[in-house]
């Protein structure tokens, strides 16, 4: 978190890392029951590199359309304890969200990423089209996404997806 540039109280860094593991998710859906070996995906957070938080994130590819769905997450403090942000679909009245919808994309769109008690992240596509310099390249056709949830009322977290490329910011 800066507060001016090059005035840094601490340095916060994200590796996200697809892993080769899959989970068993089993849950209803309009009263027929449904399991999806979803793909796990490992967030892990450093501040002034002491561990934060680890989470693993469940997503699967839903055909003919190819939306990405969102089943849940398992989160852990730095010491490796369970935290409260858990969810997992199937569970606690917990259901599949969408992360990123593939053909359906419109600008303007809405919809719920996280549907738990505990988790109720929303998306709103902001802006699409344009290009992103990182220091990783230069990525074209990206789209913006303003995040927001109504347990954190206020609190907006704008995120910049690229093609083959996932999250750049």
């Amino acid at each position: 978190r800066c507060l001016q540039a090059g005035d840094c109280d601490e340095l916060e860094e994200l590796w996200i890392t697809v892993l080769p593991q899959t989970k068993e998710i089993r849950f209803s859906h309009h009263g027929r029951r449904i399991k999806v070996n979803a793909r796990v995906v490992e967030e892990y957070e450093t501040a002034d590199g002491e561990v934060e938080e680890i989470s693993r994130n469940y997503f699967a590819s839903c055909a003919p359309m190819n939306d990405v769905y969102y089943f849940g997450e398992d989160v852990f403090d730095g010491d490796g304890n369970p935290m409260p942000d858990a969810w997992l679909a199937g569970r606690a009245g917990a259901r599949p969200g969408i992360i990123m919808p593939d053909r359906a994309f419109l600008l303007g769109s809405r919809y719920y990423q996280e549907i738990a008690p505990n988790a109720q992240d929303r998306a709103e596509h902001s802006s699409m089209g344009f290009e992103v310099e990182v220091p990783a390249g230069v990525f074209h056709n990206c789209v913006e996404i303003i995040e927001t949830s109504p347990l954190e009322p206020g609190h907006e977290s704008p995120k910049t997806y690229c093609p083959n490329v996932g999250m750049v910011r």
